[in-house]
């Protein structure tokens, strides 16, 4: 299994719980497809280094998961169909990243 991170930014003129509603959409979808998921980060509204679709800011997530990597492509196609998925990035994460992002968790409960 290999550790991937995606990152996604939801439109801004999103409801609370249209958010939760599309978060909780992609997080079903990765785990019928074989996924374990590992955290799950909700990084707020913040405002974006340029304008997407005529919009200024968005709500960006994380998912860390490990999969056998098929899942990925499929799991991209499902951004470009939802209208409420502005952009995304999925990356392979490599043993320093993986270590890196344990630390990163860990700082994060410490902090909650």
């Amino acid at each position: 299994m290999t550790h991937y991170e995606t990152v996604f930014i939801l439109n801004p003129v999103l409801s609370e719980e249209q958010i939760k509603e599309t978060v909780k959409k992609f997080e079903s979808f990765l785990v019928s497809k074989g996924a374990k998921m590992i955290s799950k980060e909700d990084w707020g509204l913040k405002k974006l280094a340029y304008p997407i679709q005529h919009k200024k800011s968005g709500f960006y997530h994380l998912f860390e998961f490990t999969s056998d990597g098929e899942p990925i492509g499929d799991l991209e196609v499902e951004f470009r169909r939802d209208e409420r998925i502005m952009r995304y990035l999925t990356v392979k994460l490599d043993k320093h990243a993986v270590a890196w992002a344990e630390k990163r968790r860990t700082r994060n409960k410490q902090n909650a």
